[in-house]
């Protein structure tokens, strides 16, 4: 993702008060712990590692959302 990484642009979104509760879930290939962990120190709503399916992704959001 050019010009920034995910978790830079998570850092933006989270450091801005008009967009910093909006739910974010990332969906990266990196599954490093660290990685992770950063997700979650900057503010990250849910994490998907790729590859994913359809119930992967209804299920995170689910937990971020809530039922729909």
């Amino acid at each position: 993702m050019e010009p920034m990484t995910g978790i830079q642009l998570l850092r933006e979104v989270r450091g801005d008060d008009g967009l910093k509760a909006i739910p974010f879930i990332m969906v990266t290939a990196e599954s490093k712990s660290e990685n992770v962990i950063a997700a979650k120190e900057a503010g990250v709503s849910n994490y998907i590692v790729k590859p994913f399916n359809a119930e992967t992704l209804k299920a995170k959001m689910v937990s971020v959302l809530g039922e729909f």
